[in-house]
């Protein structure tokens, strides 16, 4: 499954790419679909930051997912290269359910947009049946449609939670700033 959103955010892209990268943390609140995020590694390269981000997620399992995965294994383990020369966020996310499974990866371009900044977020969702252990091979296509299915309706509306978050943090900032 092709992911793929477009996100305006009415703050200069170095703020938003800066916040994106930097401010994981504070955005936390603004996320429904994530109780915690463990930071697990983090340098920078000259012009790149690789980051390793262990995600907790919580919301509500499908019946036909609740059978094979609890809450405490909708975790996630992110792997980032942010790239401020060419303002660029490449990513790839490793579940720790059904690993060997699933591929997840992409890239996000953060783009000026007359002083706006434009997020393109471009990547895919693939499930692999054969790939699933410890179901029966009969099932494994349908148990296959579900998890890309629950997956998808997650990973989509969850980077879109996450640009509102972060142009409500900034909002905030802002206001904040305004103040002092």
């Amino acid at each position: 499954m092709i992911l793929s959103t477009d996100i305006q955010i009415p703050f200069s892209r170095s703020i938003v790419f800066a916040t994106y990268r930097d401010r994981l943390m504070e955005l936390i609140p603004y996320m429904t679909n994530v109780r915690s995020i463990e930071v697990k590694s983090r340098h920078q390269d000259n012009a790149c930051i690789h980051a390793v981000n262990e995600w907790h997620g919580g919301g509500e399992i499908p019946a036909p997912v609740r059978t094979l995965l609890s809450k405490d294994m909708l975790k996630w383990t992110e792997y980032n290269t942010w790239n401020e020369s060419d303002y660029t966020l490449v990513w790839s996310i490793k579940t720790h359910a059904f690993t060997e499974a699933v591929h997840c990866a992409g890239k996000n371009r953060f783009l000026n947009d007359h002083g706006q900044t434009l997020i393109e977020s471009r990547g895919e969702i693939r499930i692999y049946p054969k790939r699933i252990q410890g179901v029966p091979p009969l099932l494994k296509n349908k148990v296959a449609s579900v998890v890309e299915d629950f997956l998808s309706k997650k990973v989509e509306p969850n980077l879109l939670q996450m640009s509102e978050g972060v142009r409500q943090y900034l909002d905030q900032q802002t206001i904040k700033y305004k103040l002092a």
